[in-house]
Parts: structure tokens; C-alpha cells; sequence
């Protein structure tokens, strides 16, 4: 199993106290169990510049990869396009139906889940607000049907139920042909983000625009996110250096 933990870094110093190598040191030096900590730094999004990178060597090495973000809400949804099942992870008193609304998190994720189900009633609680939200809303996502998974981290409650909603997940993704669907819409997502952060608005229009980039990719195929990147930054650099005076 790789993990790759993402947390948030100081905005005065730039550094982060990667608590996650704390936190799972009881597993982290398991055999078959690698984790990487990243820190987000200056980027938004909820992930590290180098998380793609390092989960496509990671799923070349291992059957699970899990990515932990700084946080999920409407400006933290980049790891939507990079994992192939989502999962939310609530804690116990962490907010109303309104305030899960409100911050986006009911959106995105296929499967929710509270941790520290072993309060009780506060753990109780939580679970019956995002069932509450999600009555209100979709109950399915591309036919999946939505989830809370009550769990506990420290006596191992639900944890094989939450096993299960990943395998059973990953079923459906695969039967429904939504698995290449997301992976796609998540090379393609990564590709023009990756050209507008390194060139900006002038790199995609000096390519013909962000439709006319996704149609090259979507005819070539083949061609990893990575390496798109570095073909169409080839390609920028090249028109820039042609267009500046000798």
C-alpha cells in the first residue's frame, strides 16, 4: 500500500510539520506499506505539486494508493481529478447539514466516512447529518449509490466496511465504464492546470485555446499527462523564442 499525505505549510516560513508520519507510525514501517509526506506549500487545491507524480509511480508498485489532502471543500478539490474513488472523512462534531453544505463537501466524494465513531453520541450525531445532506441531494453519483460509513481508527470499528465500499466501488467504476471516464477527465483537468500555472493564459492561447489542446489530446491518446506537459511546454517555449526579437 503507498500513502501519500499531504498537509498545509506555513504561509510565513513556506515550512509544514508533516504530522502524518507521526500519526501512522504504527503501520508506516510494515512490510508491503509505503508513505511519502508532502507539504502543499504556495499551491491551492489541497494537494503538493509533486503528488501526481509520485502516485503514478506508486500505482505502477502497488494494488492501493491513498492520498490524504490538506482538506476538501470548494476550493480544495484537486484530488478529485487525481484518485479514482473519493472519500470524506468527517470528524465528530465537525459541522451541521448546512455547514457540509455549505462548504461543497457533499459534491464530490463517493463514499463518507466519521472517524472516531467510538464517542458515541457526538460520532452519532455527525453521521446522521451527512445522511440528512445527502437526503437532500443526490443519492447516487454515475449510479453509485452514496454512503456513511461510521468507523474508528482506534478499536478498528468499520474499518472492513469501509474495505468493502472501496472494492465494491472500484467494481462498479470498471463495470459502468466510468473508470476511464475519470481518469481522462483527471489528465485532462491536470494538463491544462499544469499549462496555465507554468505559462499562464498566453501558453494556452499560443496553442490555439484549452478546447483546441484537449481536442489534440483526446485524438493522440497515448500520451501520459506528464509527458503532454512537457510536449506542449515544448511547444509554448518554441513559438516564444520564434516571436522575440534577435
Amino acid at each position: 500500500m503507498g500513502i501519500i499525505a499531504v498537509d498545509p505549510s506555513s504561509q510565513r516560513t513556506g515550512g509544514a510539520l508533516l504530522g502524518d508520519r507521526f500519526r501512522v507510525r504504527s503501520g508506516a514501517g510494515d512490510p508491503g506499506v509505503f508513505l511519502r509526506s508532502m507539504a502543499a506549500r504556495d499551491r491551492l487545491g489541497g494537494l503538493a505539486d509533486g503528488a501526481w507524480g509520485a502516485v503514478t509511480v506508486l500505482s505502477a508498485v502497488f494494488d492501493r494508493v491513498f492520498v490524504e489532502t490538506v482538506g476538501v471543500g470548494q476550493s480544495e478539490s484537486d484530488v478529485a481529478n487525481l484518485v479514482d474513488t473519493l472519500v470524506f472523512v468527517a470528524q465528530p462534531g465537525a459541522g451541521d447539514v448546512l455547514q457540509f453544505m455549505k462548504a461543497g463537501v457533499l459534491e464530490l466524494p463517493d463514499v463518507f466516512v466519521v472517524n472516531k465513531s467510538d464517542l458515541g453520541a457526538l460520532a452519532d450525531r455527525t453521521t446522521h447529518e451527512l445522511e440528512a445532506g445527502l437526503g437532500l441531494g443526490e443519492t447516487e453519483r454515475a449510479g453509485w449509490p452514496l454512503r456513511v460509513i461510521p468507523a474508528s481508527a482506534r478499536d478498528g470499528h468499520g474499518i472492513e466496511a469501509l474495505l468493502t465500499a472501496l472494492d465494491e466501488h472500484r467494481k462498479h467504476l470498471d463495470e459502468s465504464g466510468e473508470l476511464s471516464v475519470r481518469r481522462r477527465r483527471g489528465c485532462e483537468a491536470l494538463i491544462l492546470d499544469g499549462m496555465a500555472a507554468r505559462y499562464g493564459s498566453h501558453g494556452l492561447d499560443a496553442l490555439g485555446g484549452a478546447a483546441h489542446v484537449l481536442e489534440r489530446v483526446r485524438e493522440a491518446g497515448a500520451r501520459s499527462p506528464l509527458g503532454w506537459l512537457e510536449a506542449l511546454g515544448g511547444e509554448v517555449e518554441e513559438a516564444h523564442r520564434k516571436s522575440s526579437p534577435s
